[in-house]
């Protein structure tokens, strides 16, 4: 099996290492193209694998062909390439704002294609992506696409009108989890706390509560519940956010990405 990336930026290359660390494809077996020289090499310096300018040579070479660009480049690299993909090979695309149809039209109304929507904590191997593909990919493609994107978390099949919800819920929301955890560190260094440690503090705190919702099943209102005391420290705090509306701030933020993503 053969693996193309054109495009091949951050996320492109935590797909790859996700890939490579858990031996699902060799090296010899993936092929990249990015926009310059000097960032070809920088890939094949950092990954070991083939990667240099030439979408088309990486488009022909691919059983399962990544499309790692911006979406104001689509359009282009689907003129450039769309006569010479192989028959049978499945196109991924982690294009926001693509939808299938679009795809479709400019790849090619016969091709097999999975459109996805992989988030940044990929970089550390704990991605969430969603997937959905069209009507011509097999239930094995599909399974071994799973394969793949599992190599950096976790992975599941969605439908399309849920894929832009996904984006907001996971891909924007990273960047929602950020801001809180500065905003909690900067609440500790303003009592006196270092702020690398605030952070570590923070951080790990976040992390710790996400994998308590992940691995108990447990409702995260009823989490919340077994932290807040009668009459305690952390029900104070809860009042003070409820006060605040962080409820329908975070609920308005994704919407508003939502809503960006539809009109890409």
């Amino acid at each position: 099996m053969t693996l193309g990336f054109i495009g091949c930026g951050n996320m492109a290359s935590a797909i790859i290492s996700g890939i490579l660390e858990k031996e699902i494809v060799k090296k010899e077996e993936i092929f990249a193209s990015t926009k310059s020289e000097v960032s070809a090499q920088k890939i094949t310096d950092a990954l070991g694998i083939s990667c240099s300018t030439d979408n088309l040579a990486v488009a022909k070479k691919a059983d399962y062909l990544f499309l790692c660009i911006k979406p104001q480049f689509c359009g282009d690299v689907a003129e450039e390439i769309r006569d010479c993909l192989p028959d049978g090979q499945v196109l991924i695309s982690i294009i926001a704002g693509k939808n299938l149809d679009w795809l479709q039209e400019k790849f090619g109304t016969d091709k097999k294609i999975i459109r996805t929507m992989p988030n940044t904590p990929a970089l550390v191997g704990e991605g969430i992506t969603g997937v959905c593909p069209n009507q011509f990919v097999s239930p094995d493609e599909i399974r071994q696409v799973l394969t793949l994107l599992r190599s950096f978390g976790r992975a599941d099949v969605v439908t399309e009108p849920i894929l832009d919800v996904v984006g907001a819920v996971s891909g924007s929301s990273p960047a929602f989890v950020f801001l809180f955890i500065e905003a909690l560190a900067d609440g500790a260094v303003a009592e006196g706390m270092p702020r690398k440690q605030a952070y570590e503090f923070a951080s790990q705190a976040v992390l710790g509560s996400a994998k308590m919702v992940l691995e108990t099943g447990i409702h995260p209102g009823a989490l919340k519940d077994m932290v807040c005391s009668p009459a305690g420290t952390t029900i104070e705090g809860v009042n003070v956010l409820e006060k605040e509306g962080m409820r329908s701030a975070v609920m308005d933020a994704v919407r508003a990405c939502i809503a960006k993503t539809k009109k890409l």
